[in-house]
Formats: C-alpha cells, sequence, structure tokens
C-alpha cells in the first residue's frame, strides 16, 4: 500500500519542521548524523518527506536536536 497524497504532504510537514529545528540549532545534516549515528542522506530524505520515518529513528532525530518529539508533532496533524 502506497502513500496518498494526504499522507505525502504531511511527511512534507514533518520534515520541514525537523529541518527547521536543525538550522535554527546550527546543525548541518552531517553534523546531526554524528550526534544520533545515522547518514545525514537519510535525515535529509526525512527533511524532504522522502520516507516515513519510524518511531525510533523520530526519537532520535528529537534528542539530537534537543527538542521533545511533542513539540515536533505539535499542531501538525489538522
Amino acid at each position: 500500500m502506497g502513500i496518498n497524497e494526504t499522507q505525502s504532504k504531511d511527511l512534507k510537514l514533518l520534515g520541514d519542521r525537523l529541518k527547521r529545528f536543525r538550522t535554527d540549532k546550527g546543525l548541518t545534516l552531517k553534523q546531526l548524523g554524528y550526534l544520533i549515528d545515522k547518514d545525514p542522506q537519510s535525515i535529509s530524505r526525512v527533511e524532504m518527506g522522502n520516507i516515513n520515518p519510524t518511531y525510533l529513528f523520530l526519537l532520535d532525530l528529537c534528542k539530537g536536536l534537543g527538542v521533545d518529539i511533542s513539540e515536533v508533532l505539535k499542531d501538525l496533524q489538522k
């Protein structure tokens, strides 16, 4: 089962929010990847909304960004 248009937009919104948190912290993809032991390309794919991150991947991203997962997800679903 593929991702529908609404879900694709939701993933893009999530990715945009994660990227904003990362850039606000002044971190590059490489730096964040080093902090959470993930490859920068995978983080980039999440930020672009190209993949649906697992809960554990999302938790790692939030930890690396120093932000609570609830802040990342806040107001994304309307």
